[in-house]
């Protein structure tokens, strides 16, 4: 159930950032949605929803292929929704700009996009556009799903410059391209307020019983914490600190 709200409430969010902010602002984002949007400026025949399900067919087989039949069939369901509540809005709701300030339509636009892509992602399933073709790459290479997504949608951003012949459109899609793989990071990858600490001590036992070094992963609240912790029981002892961006196993 919990998946399948995912699924609805993230649609939803795709859709009316699309109609909002992006579409009326000649910013485009990432993925199928981006790709739809560049279609429908050069071929206006059909309207921004069903552009979205055309461009996502030929990338739903290939995730039949790598992710299997549940998979696509959520998959679909996605694309579904996001098309239907894109029309809806725009053609039916003729829903307004939320605002004609390019730089906010940016920001806000990337920002929920992001949100709704996350979302989608979390329920297991996918836009069904490039963000398919992100994920079959990333588990065959060491890059986040966002990685490369952030390349693929840079492609797409290149072309819009071409599309609606305005390179400064084109340089604020960055921003929010940008903000949308933060925010897909975030809710993917969990937890990203922490920091993974390697500690290099000569007084280990008064740090950590039998252990030579230590690592430890710890909330950004805590970072001074344990900084003070180590000082006190070895002045000479540094910390090596790093983004933990994510956790694998268990964790108390």
């Amino acid at each position: 159930m919990k998946k399948i709200l995912y699924l609805i409430i993230g649609s939803f969010i795709i859709a009316y950032s699309a109609t909002a902010f992006l579409n009326p602002n000649s910013i485009v984002t990432g993925g199928g949605v981006g790709l739809a949007q560049l279609l429908h400026e050069i071929f206006p025949l059909f309207t921004l929803g069903v552009w979205i399900a055309i461009v996502s067919v030929p990338l739903i087989l290939i995730g039949m292929k790598y992710f299997g039949k549940n998979f696509v069939f959520k998959t679909l369901v996605s694309i579904s929704l996001i098309s239907l509540f894109t029309d809806l809005l725009r053609e039916v709701l003729k829903i307004q700009p939320a605002t004609n300030e390019t730089i906010l339509a940016a920001i806000f636009g990337g920002l929920l996009i992001g949100l709704g892509v996350g979302l989608i992602l979390l329920a297991k399933a996918s836009t069904g556009g490039t963000t398919i073709l992100a994920e079959v790459i990333a588990q065959k290479s060491r890059f986040k799903t966002s990685q490369i997504l952030l390349v693929i949608d840079g492609l797409i951003m290149f072309w819009s410059i071409f599309v609606y012949n305005d390179l400064e459109k084109a340089l604020f899609s960055v921003i929010g391209i940008y903000i949308t793989s933060r925010i897909i990071d975030i809710l993917i990858s969990g937890k990203p307020a922490q920091k993974s600490v390697t500690i290099v001590s000569n007084n280990i036992r008064e740090l950590s019983k039998d252990k030579t070094l230590i690592l430890v992963v710890v909330d950004i609240s805590k970072l001074q914490l344990l900084k003070s912790i180590t000082k006190k029981h070895d002045k000479d002892a540094f910390l090596v600190i790093q983004e933990a961006s994510e956790l694998y196993g268990r964790e108390d």
